[in-house]
């Protein structure tokens, strides 16, 4: 008999719903809603998740805690931004690595949005100092990162993220994984449809792709210093 699916149509029609009304007002008289169809579902899917990511890469952190765990607040930080809607309109979980600071280690990512979901790899815009040592990964082993990005477009990832112009200065303008070097991100997006995110094999889904992204996932690991 196969499996409940963790999300249903209930969780995407809110999220639909709260980018049409993205005000304090709305969530609030929603709230039982976004408790009932989004944040505990979400909780109950990283609970799964966690000893089965565990055997993916035992660094890697899932925390179904309801706060301060793996599931990303859904309260925007609005004190520098224009936009002052106060609520993501997506739901996003993040699993990152157990002895390392946000930002200095590659992590896991996942990202439910209506027409946008994502499971995601690597490393979003890291500080220069470890910029600088993925590089100097890149340079001084190129066919162990061509190894580990292989694969990567059949499994139908692609890397996303920006670049900057030009080769950063002490790096061979002409090295012919230059493109690679002017990367300012080091991540990995593999798209979800809805149906896949309401869809009972979503778990295994995601782990799959997290599966894929592991050999990336451990050069980039390896590059920065940490097991």
């Amino acid at each position: 008999m196969p499996a409940d699916p963790y999300f249903t149509r209930d969780l995407l029609k809110f999220l639909s719903e709260l980018r049409s009304h993205n005000d304090r007002d709305w969530f609030q008289k929603n709230k039982e809603r976004y408790e009932e169809c989004v944040r505990d579902p979400v909780l109950r899917f990283i609970a799964d998740l966690a000893p089965r990511l565990r055997k993916i890469n035992p660094h890697i952190v899932a925390d179904p805690k309801p706060t301060g765990g793996s599931m990303m607040r859904i309260y925007r930080d609005i004190r520098f931004s224009k936009d002052k809607s106060p609520y993501k309109t997506a739901v996003a979980m993040h699993f990152g690595h157990d002895t390392a600071k946000d930002g200095a280690a590659p992590s896991y990512y996942m990202r439910i949005e209506p027409g946008g979901s994502l499971i995601g790899a690597g490393i979003w815009r890291p500080e220069p100092p470890v910029l600088k040592k993925i590089r100097d990964g890149i340079v001084a082993d190129a066919k162990g990162w061509q190894r580990a990005c292989a694969g990567q477009k059949s499994g139908g990832c692609s890397m996303v993220g920006e670049t900057f112009q030009r080769v950063p200065r002490g790096y061979d303008p002409d090295h012919p994984l230059a493109e690679d070097l002017k990367r300012k991100d080091f991540t990995l997006g593999m798209p979800v449809a809805d149906k896949e995110i309401v869809g009972s094999g979503i778990l295994q889904l995601t782990l799959t792709k997290f599966r894929k992204a592991a050999p990336f996932v451990q050069f980039l690991s390896d590059a920065v210093g940490l097991p």
